[in-house]
């Protein structure tokens, strides 16, 4: 048989070992999938704390229950290491690196490029290769198939099979998780399509195929790109109607009436995670290359990246309205994960709201049941989470609802506080009428 062939039936009958760089929101859940599948997998990770915990059977990813991290350990299935040279015995490796935009606003390729060099060092025939992390089309024909195979000698789509197929991961959500979201898969060859498609058919119920990896980074970047933009039109929407003084969020609720032509998004603080607020951007810095402007984007970001600024200008507004100043007011703010239920703080607009109600002189607490501490390197400052929070929001001047996590009770936060700005319309079913209470 050919390599091809002789990978694809290894694949097909979970003999081939599979290897995942990078364990954490994306590669813990896929290495389970796969272990789960039939496969005996190895997560690769740097940090020693991640693979201590795997060994021991213990998740560190909410989304993950430590039960079936602890059955799949001790059934020989899923094992964890820092040593890279483990990469020699692996057939199938997927790349799930973190890719964040510098602060300079380009690409921050140095996690794929250290993972790829890694892997370089080990390459041998009869691999496959996927990449998984979100990045600019182009990454994996310009980036990785140049490192990778070449200088061993090996002939892609002949020897080794490289493919890009990106993560779809949404932590917090039940209904579609890493199994049962269909994943798009494009090779940088046919046989490479072939060859990763057989691998992640063995584990995920839905692989589309595309013609080509560019197709496939494209692919993941539209999908953040449209949700970013709409949440950016929103956004403005919601500046808009509080201008002409009209309810937004009923506004949002009556036009989700029309059963087609139209996909409800709500405003908020700001974007968050790590997705939306970065994936957008590295199209249009690769469109920049080629001499384009992608105008939707940079409008829809500068829209959303000013959220949090105009979030504290209504809240000292609000207050103003109420004979105090922002300067010397005690403030909670409620939630600093990115989104409800999740306890993930990157990128978000929690941190930067907190970061300007300080910096106008406010009193500043923070309360979030998943996020304990909160350390803000840039602008160097560190939080706890209150213990108490019904007595901080009794004590607090104002309460800003930032993250809207369904343990806490509305009708009592209500009842309790001064007065709350809510930026997510968490209180919509206890505060109709209120005149303490202001939605964003």
């Amino acid at each position: 048989m050919s390599t091809k062939e002789t990978l694809v039936e290894s694949l097909k009958t979970k003999q081939a070992r599979v290897g995942i760089l990078g364990m954490g929101y994306v590669g813990l859940p896929l290495a389970v999938v796969f272990a789960e599948a039939g496969f005996h997998v190895t997560g690769i990770d740097t940090d020693s704390r991640k693979v201590d915990c795997l060994n021991k059977g213990v998740s560190y990813v909410p989304d993950i229950k430590t039960e079936t991290v602890e059955r799949l350990v001790k059934a020989g299935r899923l094992t964890a290491t820092t040593d890279f040279s483990i990469l020699k015995e692996m057939d199938a490796v997927s790349i799930c690196v973190p890719t964040p935009l510098r602060q300079t606003g380009d690409p921050d390729m140095s996690f794929i490029l250290s993972a790829t060099d890694e892997l370089a060092k080990y390459m041998h025939k009869g691999m496959v290769i996927v990449l998984e992390s979100t990045t600019y089309p182009g990454t994996t024909r310009e980036v990785l198939l140049p490192k990778l195979g070449a200088e061993r000698g090996l002939t892609i789509g002949e020897d080794w099979f490289l493919a890009f197929s990106p993560e779809r991961v949404d932590p917090g959500r039940k209904d579609f998780t890493t199994i049962n979201t269909p994943k798009v898969m494009g090779g940088i060859t046919e046989a490479c399509n072939e060859v990763a498609t057989a691998w992640y058919e063995g584990a995920i119920q839905t692989v589309h195929r595309v013609r080509s990896a560019e197709t496939a980074e494209m692919a993941k970047l539209l999908e953040n790109t449209f949700r970013m933009i709409n949440i950016g039109l929103v956004n403005e929407l919601a500046i808009m109607c509080e201008r002409l003084g009209v309810d937004v969020w009923e506004v949002i609720d009556a036009a989700a009436t029309k059963p087609f032509g139209f996909m409800k998004f709500t405003p908020g603080p700001g974007l968050g995670g790590h997705c939306i607020p970065i994936d957008p951007l590295y199209l249009s810095w690769k469109m920049k290359s080629v001499h384009y402007n992608a105008r939707f984007i940079e409008l829809a970001s500068e829209i959303n990246t000013n959220m949090p600024r105009y979030v504290v200008s209504r809240v000292m507004e609000a207050l103003n309205d109420r004979g105090k100043p922002l300067k010397g007011s005690k403030v909670l703010v409620l939630g600093a994960a990115y989104k409800a239920d999740v306890d993930d703080v990157r990128e978000s607009p929690a941190l930067d709201v907190i970061g300007l109600l300080k910096k106008k002189g406010g009193i500043v607490e923070y309360h979030d049941p998943y996020i304990p501490h909160i350390h803000h390197e840039t602008d160097g400052w560190y939080m706890d989470s209150v213990e108490d929070v019904m007595q901080a929001v009794r004590d607090a001047d104002a309460v800003v609802i930032i993250t809207n996590h369904k343990v806490y009770n509305y009708q009592e936060i209500v009842e309790h506080a001064a007065f709350v700005f809510d930026s997510r319309n968490a209180t919509r079913a206890v505060a109709q009428g209120l005149d303490h209470v202001v939605k964003l």
